[in-house]
């Protein structure tokens, strides 16, 4: 391995990584918003992901893709500019 593979962060493995953490935060607050409706859980998703609506499946799924989509945006610019800054 050369200096230059060390100090590289793999964009996929990141992508990755921050889509599923995206992913497993977005279920637990709409599962918790589910049984406490009133602790207001679901307010940021209605801010954060056009198109998302409370308690339908079509909204659930928005949640879902825009999860991952979120995830592979902080990835791409993240380790593009840790990469970058890394040389």
């Amino acid at each position: 391995m050369n200096s230059n593979e060390i100090n590289r962060v793999s964009i996929v493995a990141l992508g990755l990584s921050i889509s599923i953490f995206f992913l497993i935060t977005y279920v637990i607050c709409i599962t918790l918003g589910f049984f406490w409706p009133e602790w207001g859980l679901h307010q940021p998703w209605l801010q954060f992901f056009p198109g998302f609506e409370w308690l339908t499946a079509k909204g659930f799924v928005i949640g879902l893709v825009e999860s991952v989509l979120y995830g592979w945006y902080v990835a791409a610019v993240l380790g593009g500019l840790f990469n970058f800054f890394s040389r």
